[in-house]
Parts: structure tokens; C-alpha cells; sequence
């Protein structure tokens, strides 16, 4: 039995986790008058929050496995300089998560997965709407996100890949248009065509995740950053997250959403799906025009932003420990891949050089939802799309902490799986 306060709802929440998925919890979880407290070991947006492409891009949202990735995996998992690499290691963990990715690589496996996704999509861009009406400050912009390709060829896998998220229900509006007719300064003469994939927008990620920390806290939630939560307890009615230092922080519900750390402490709880961290890189550079728009360079694996005056480039997936420092041939290899292709960038001039571990799970599929203990819950997995989704997996959890209904959204997502 759930130990509630008035009407059912728990008085008070604890939230591990200072991302845009833990805060977007902790925010609508105040909206259904809960008391909310935010634990995070470092700082607000100190993980993937803060340092990928800021795209909201429902158009992109898709389960990670899939045959495509699969073969160019295969083709490419050594190489240092390839998009996906994969560490020579011993690491047993690792290559038995590697190899439920890819036995899950099937067109049939992608279907079922995307038709979990669909409705995720439909609604993803009304939650941001609801925490910027509601107080969150930062803006969201929309604009199309302008797909670059080398060789004409390399459209189709682009299209097909839009082909089949509509056969899954989902509708991508998607224009191929003539270079002549684009206007974005920064593709080089070497682009000989573009698809443009309309009704997306673009973020700040780490200014939108610091301002939803601030509406947060002005509301009346706490924020402690510092805390490196050891374990979670049940007890007397209530869940208990303690520290390393023995501290202890209580409440009648509490949320895991510690991005690729999160296994760490789900497991425990009877979360066995694994989450690894597929490691993302990005860093600024100025141009010498501004940018209009998001910029995908498919063939490189290559996502581009307007960024504070310039341009935010990231990409890669690299598989390796969360914790590892920063590989500096990884950053080398997206410059390599990326100069041909833009033109007006300061390549020699980057700055926020960074690494961050995208929360990935063999299936594909985020865990969002209860544990086995009762008054723990999960909200992490995203993949690539945590940014995305991480709005609308809070205001959904939310509901089902607040209600005991889980919504039919997440059914798909059950962290018990």
C-alpha cells in the first residue's frame, strides 16, 4: 500500500536527478500540490542536459535499434573515427547489453518499439508549452531542421527512414528542396541536396534546464546539488535516499532520473533492463553568419544548432564508461566529418569542448514508471531524446504518482519489463 497524504496524493517527493527529465517531474508534481525536493550529485544540467544539440524534434524521436544501425555498426565498430565506435574492452556488461541492441535490430522490433513512440511525439511539444505558460522562461524556438547530404543517394535512407515512422501513424512533413532554394549560409558548395523536416523547434538545452530549475525553486520546491545518493530505502511509510555521507532525505515518493547512472540505483529495486551510456560529444564555434536553424548532416551523424551566437556541433555514439574523461580524437573526428560539409565556421576556434553519456537501453525504450518498491518510481533510458520526451515522460509520471493510475502513454515504458 501506497502511504499518501490528503485525497491520495503523496505530500511530498523526493527527485534524484537535476536534468530536464527529474525537473520536469519535480514541476509537475508541484502542479498536483506535492512538495518537492531535487537531489543531484554535481549541479543542474550537469549531464546530457546541458550539452547536446538542443533539438525538440519529434520528426527524429526513434527507438535507437534498428537495421540500419545495426549495419553500419558492424561495419564500423572499431574505427575511432566512425559515428558508433565501441572500445576494445573486457567489460562482459557491456557486451551483453551490445548484444541485446542488436538482436533487437529488426524491422519488427523497430515497428513495435516506433508505435510505443508515436503518441510520445504527438504530445512531447504541448508539455514544453505548458512549463513556459507556466512560469519557465527560456524559450523554445521553432524551425525546420535542414538535413544536408553530400550525394544525392544519400537521401533514401533518410526518406525511407520517414517512410517508416508514417507506416508506424506517425506524420512527418518533409519537403526536398533544391540547394538554390535553401537558405542556410553555413552549407558548403559540396551539398547537393537537402531535406527540410518541418513543425520542429530548437532550445538552449542548458539555459531551459536551468530555468525550469529556477521555476522549480521559486514555486516552493528545494534544490540541494552535492548529494551523491548511495542507496534508496523503504520504511515507517516512507522511501529513504541516503547519502554517501549517511545523510538522509524521506518522502512518500521518490524518482530516479540519474540519466546513464541510472542502473546503478534501479537495479536494486528491481529494474533489470540495463542502461548504458551512449557517450554524445559537442562544442561552439563561431560563424561568420547567423545560424537560421538546426543543420543535420545524416552521412556524418553530425547535429548542428544555433548556439549563443554560433554553432553548437554534436555528435557520436560512443560506448564506454559514463565517468571516462574526454577523448579529444572523438571531437577531431566530428570536425573531420563536418568541415567538408559547412562553410563560415571557426573550426580552429571551439570552445565548450564536452562529453556526456546519452541513457540508452537494449530495447530502445525508456523505463518511466513504479518499481517494485512501493513509492519508487524511474524516469530515465530516453536514449537520444531525452530532451525531447524529458517534459512529457514528468507531466505523465506525475500523473500516475499523484493518481496510482499509470497513463496508457507509458505502458510501453514500464521499468519491470
Amino acid at each position: 500500500m501506497r502511504e499518501d497524504g490528503i485525497d491520495g496524493i503523496p505530500r511530498r517527493a523526493v527527485v534524484i536527478g537535476a536534468g530536464v527529465v527529474g525537473l520536469s517531474t519535480a514541476w509537475f508534481l508541484q502542479e498536483h500540490g506535492v512538495e518537492v525536493t531535487v537531489l543531484d550529485r554535481e549541479d543542474v544540467a550537469a549531464g546530457a542536459s546541458w550539452g547536446n544539440a538542443g533539438y525538440l524534434s519529434p520528426g527524429f524521436s526513434i527507438p535507437l535499434p534498428e537495421p540500419s544501425v545495426l549495419r553500419y555498426g558492424l561495419r564500423s565498430l572499431f574505427d575511432r573515427d566512425a559515428p558508433l565506435y565501441v572500445p576494445a574492452s573486457v567489460d562482459p556488461g557491456l557486451w551483453s547489453f551490445l548484444t541485446g541492441f542488436a538482436r533487437r535490430c529488426t524491422p519488427w522490433a523497430w515497428q513495435r518499439s516506433m508505435r510505443a513512440f508515436v503518441p510520445m511525439n504527438a504530445e512531447c511539444l504541448d508539455a514544453f508549452d505548458a512549463l513556459t505558460a507556466g512560469g519557465v522562461s527560456a524559450p523554445t524556438v521553432p524551425a525546420p531542421i535542414t538535413a544536408a547530404f553530400e550525394k544525392p543517394e544519400q537521401v533514401a535512407e533518410l526518406r525511407h527512414e520517414f517512410e517508416q515512422i508514417r507506416r508506424c501513424g506517425q506524420d512527418v512533413e518533409v519537403r526536398e528542396l533544391s540547394t538554390s532554394d535553401v537558405d542556410v549560409p553555413q552549407l558548403s558548395s559540396r551539398i547537393a541536396a537537402v531535406l527540410r523536416v518541418e513543425g520542429q523547434r530548437f532550445v538552449d538545452p542548458g539555459e531551459f534546464t536551468r530555468s525550469l530549475a529556477k521555476s522549480v525553486v521559486e514555486r516552493g520546491g528545494k534544490l540541494r546539488t552535492g548529494f551523491r545518493v548511495r542507496e534508496v530505502l523503504r520504511g515507517s511509510g516512507q522511501v529513504t535516499v541516503k547519502s554517501e555521507q549517511d545523510e538522509r532525505v524521506s518522502a512518500e515518493a521518490v524518482v530516479l532520473a540519474t540519466g546513464a547512472w541510472l542502473s546503478r540505483l534501479a537495479k536494486p529495486l528491481g529494474v533489470r533492463t540495463a542502461v548504458r551510456a551512449g557517450r554524445g560529444y559537442s562544442f561552439t564555434v563561431p560563424t561568420e553568419q547567423p545560424v537560421p536553424g538546426p543543420i543535420y548532416l545524416p552521412a556524418a551523424r553530425v547535429a548542428c544548432t544555433p548556439y549563443q551566437g554560433g554553432l553548437r556541433v554534436a555528435g557520436t555514439m560512443e560506448f564506454r564508461s559514463v565517468d571516462d574523461p574526454l577523448d579529444r580524437g572523438r571531437i577531431e573526428a566530428i570536425v573531420r566529418s563536418a568541415r567538408p560539409l559547412l562553410k563560415g565556421v571557426g573550426w580552429n576556434e571551439r570552445r565548450d569542448e564536452w562529453v556526456g553519456g546519452r541513457p540508452v537501453t537494449p530495447d530502445g525504450l525508456p523505463l518511466i514508471g513504479s518499481t517494485k518498491m512501493p513509492g519508487a518510481y524511474v524516469a530515465g533510458g530516453h536514449g537520444m531524446w531525452g530532451l525531447t520526451l524529458g517534459p512529457l515522460t514528468g507531466r505523465l509520471l506525475a500523473e500516475q504518482i499523484t493518481t496510482g493510475k499509470r497513463p496508457a502513454l507509458l505502458r510501453p515504458f514500464d521499468p519491470l519489463r
